[in-house]
C-alpha cells in the first residue's frame, strides 16, 4: 500500500469498530488504532483488533499520531480531552483531528486549542443517528474553521452523510446536544414509564393510548403544544407529577425523571405571558427574555 493515505483511529470502541469495518478494505489508506484499553489482551478493544488484523496497532498514545494524515478520534465523551491530549507529542504537522465525540462546545474549543497549538488541523464532527447499520455513511455534521476544506475529503473515504454545518466551532456539537436532551431523555422517560407500568401489568394500554399524541402532528407543532400545555397547566401538571412520582416509587422505581419533570412544570407555569404566540420560535423567545432557563 506504498502511497496509502495513513489515518488514526483512536478508540477502538463501537464507533471506531465500524469505521475500521468500513475502512479496512480500502487499498488506499493505511488504518493505525489506538485505545488505552489495548493494555489489556482480554478487554474487548484488544479482541476486536484481533479480529481486524488489517488494522495495525499503536505501540503507545505518543506514537500513534506519526505519519497520520487523519486522526479520527472516537472515544467516550468523558475521555475526549485526555484523549487528545495524550496523541499530541507525535501528532504530524497539519495532521487532521476529527472529533466524533459527543461532547459539549466548550470541550470541543479546548481540544481545538490544543490540537492547533500541536500544529493540527481540527474539524468537530456530530453525529446525528446510531452509527449502525449506515456506520461511516451516517449523517455527521462538520463544524469549524477547517470544516469546509475537509469536506471532500471526508466524502472521499466513504463519509458520505457529512454536510458542514458552521464555519463557528461548536455549533454542530450544540446541535447534537440539544438533540440529546430529546433523544436521550425520551429514553429514560420510557425506560421509568414502562418499568413502572408492567409493576401495575399496563403497559401495553400506556404504549396504545399514545399512538395518537406522537404521529398526530410534525415535531415543530408537537414540541409548541407541548411547551404552551406546560405554560397553561405547568402548576396542575407538577402536582400530578408529584402523584406520578409516587406511583412510580410504589413500584419499586426510584422516579428520577418525574421529579425532574415536576420541577419543569411548576417552573413553566410563571410564563403565561408567552401563550398564543403563532409559532414554536416566538414562544421560546417570549420565554427566553423573561429568564435564564
Amino acid at each position: 500500500m506504498k502511497g496509502a493515505m495513513s489515518i488514526g483511529l483512536l478508540g477502538f470502541g463501537e464507533v471506531g469498530t465500524a469505521l475500521a469495518d468500513d475502512l479496512a478494505d480500502r487499498q488506499d489508506l493505511a488504518l493505525r488504532a489506538w485505545d488505552i484499553r489495548f493494555a489489556d489482551p482480554a478487554s474487548e478493544p484488544s479482541r476486536s483488533l484481533l479480529a481486524r488484523p488489517a488494522i495495525k496497532p499503536a505501540r503507545s498514545a505518543a506514537e500513534f499520531g506519526r505519519g497520520c494524515a487523519l486522526v479520527i478520534s472516537a472515544v467516550t465523551a468523558a475521555e475526549d480531552e485526555a484523549a487528545t491530549r495524550s496523541v499530541l507529542p507525535g501528532l504530524a504537522d497539519g495532521c487532521r483531528v476529527l472529533d466524533l465525540n459527543s461532547v459539549a462546545p466548550s470541550t470541543r474549543r479546548r481540544c481545538a486549542e490544543l490540537v492547533a497549538a500541536a500544529g493540527g488541523r481540527y474539524v468537530e464532527a456530530a453525529v446525528m443517528s446510531p452509527i449502525h447499520p449506515r456506520g461511516i455513511a451516517s449523517p455527521v455534521l462538520l463544524g469549524g474553521p477547517e470544516a469546509a476544506d475537509f469536506l471532500p475529503l471526508a466524502r472521499s473515504i466513504g463519509f458520505s452523510g457529512a454536510s458542514v454545518c458552521s464555519a463557528e466551532l461548536g455549533i454542530a456539537s450544540a446541535t447534537k446536544m440539544c438533540r440529546s436532551v430529546i433523544v436521550k431523555g425520551m429514553e429514560a422517560l420510557f425506560a421509568e414509564s414502562m418499568l413502572a407500568a408492567r409493576y401495575y401489568g399496563v403497559e401495553n394500554d400506556v404504549l396504545d393510548s399514545l399512538r395518537d399524541l406522537l404521529a398526530s402532528r410534525g415535531l415543530r407543532e408537537l414540541a409548541h403544544y407541548m411547551i404552551e400545555r406546560s405554560v397553561e397547566h405547568g402548576k396542575r401538571r407538577a402536582e400530578e407529577m408529584r402523584e406520578v412520582a409516587m406511583t412510580v416509587r410504589d413500584s419499586g422505581v426510584e422516579p428520577w425523571m418525574s421529579l425532574a419533570c415536576v420541577q419543569r412544570q411548576a417552573w413553566a407555569a410563571d410564563f403565561s405571558s408567552a401563550l398564543g404566540q403563532p409559532e414554536l420560535a416566538a414562544t421560546l423567545d417570549s420565554i427566553r427574555s423573561q429568564t435564564s432557563c
